[in-house]
């Protein structure tokens, strides 16, 4: 055998039938999609539709309930935190805060912040800047001497109607 000799496999390559070329193709007037009717037209989509009965998706029940209101916080736990400072990823003179953490790879999401949980040990005197603590991670921090600033998220409804009053107040004057 030589490279010269090298061929697929008969039936390996199949060729796309192409249809619509006229009868003599075999696929040719309906191109194979039967006759008249919604699916014969092109740029249908019908997946869930069930012909007026009512589908499949709207027939089983709902499970759970989705917060629209809840908060994503990034979970860290203490005892994280005392490893990261040991392997010297966490400058403890320093702030602990959401951007740190996140730089040391701890706190992944956490779109509204970082949450403090107390899980683990503690022993190195640390100050954090967080969206949330535990008691438990509160006392274990204030034991080893750190400290713990809880930043308070505004409301953004209470944001909007200031906004909304910033407006008012700047036609009020403009009108004067």
């Amino acid at each position: 055998m030589k490279l010269n000799d090298i061929r697929d496999n008969p039936g390996a390559r199949k060729e796309r039938m192409r249809v619509g070329r006229g009868i003599g193709s075999g696929k040719g007037k309906t191109g194979g999609r039967g006759q008249k009717g919604q699916k014969s037209r092109s740029g249908v989509s019908i997946k869930g539709f069930e012909g007026g009965q009512m589908p499949l998706h709207m027939r089983l029940p709902k499970r759970g309930f989705n917060n629209p209101f809840g908060k994503d916080y990034a979970e860290v736990n203490i005892g994280q935190i005392q490893k990261l400072v040991e392997a010297g990823k966490l400058d403890a003179k320093k702030v602990i805060d959401h951007e740190a953490l996140q730089a040391a790879g701890v706190a992944r999401g956490g779109k509204d912040g970082v949450r403090l949980l107390g899980k683990g040990e503690i022993s190195t005197k640390l100050q954090f800047k967080v969206n949330g603590v535990s008691k438990g991670a509160q006392a274990a921090v204030e034991k080893a001497g750190g400290s713990v600033e809880v930043i308070v998220a505004k409301d953004p409804a209470a944001l909007a109607a200031a906004k909304k009053g910033t407006v008012k107040a700047a036609k009020k004057a403009a009108a004067k």
